[in-house]
């Protein structure tokens, strides 16, 4: 019996959220919209290698932030968090292809269970999944959460602490 994904693309999530002020998100990897490289692919042609982001025009408020990457595509009500770094400090403003992440900064466990990047996976045949790279300036030197907390717990914890928001999509199909 043939799986059915057939279904309305998403909402962006972050057009639904209140509003705040944007920066600037690129990637030496890929540019906003474009097909994410294989190598950034939980796939048999990737390595799960997070892709190199930079960011700037954040408020000079700036007290650390939030980087994450979300799936609304993957098939299921909840989407699918790929990565979750917290307490990046504020003197950060890159991540290298493949990061180590800076002093006090560490990743959550995402919907892989993988406290680490795992990249795109889309169902073999589905429509194109949008990868949504997100970093969040925070008023906040910590978020004060622990390596257990759930993706979506800090992704709705940054809401009360966001200064300024920086978006950058990627997508994949196979």
């Amino acid at each position: 019996m043939a799986v059915n994904l057939t279904r309305p693309v998403a909402p962006d999530p972050y057009s639904l959220l209140p509003p705040v002020p944007d920066f600037t998100l690129t990637s030496e990897d890929f540019g906003h919209g474009e097909r994410l490289p294989d190598v950034h692919t939980n796939t048999d042609a990737g390595s799960n290698t997070s892709p190199q982001l930079s960011w700037t025009g954040f408020p000079d408020a700036t007290q650390s932030f939030l980087v994450s990457c979300f799936d609304p595509d993957a098939p299921g009500p909840a989407g699918w968090w790929h990565w979750t770094v917290v307490d990046v400090p504020a003197t950060t403003t890159a991540l290298a292809t493949g990061a180590d992440l800076p002093a006090g900064a560490f990743a959550l466990r995402g919907d892989d269970g993988e406290a680490r990047y795992v990249g795109a996976a889309p169902p073999p045949g589905d429509q194109v999944h949008r990868y949504i790279f997100v970093v969040h300036a925070l008023d906040v030197p910590s978020l004060g959460l622990g390596p257990d907390t759930m993706p979506g717990a800090a992704n709705t914890a940054v809401l009360f602490h966001t200064l300024a928001r920086a978006v950058l999509v990627g997508t994949y199909q196979r």
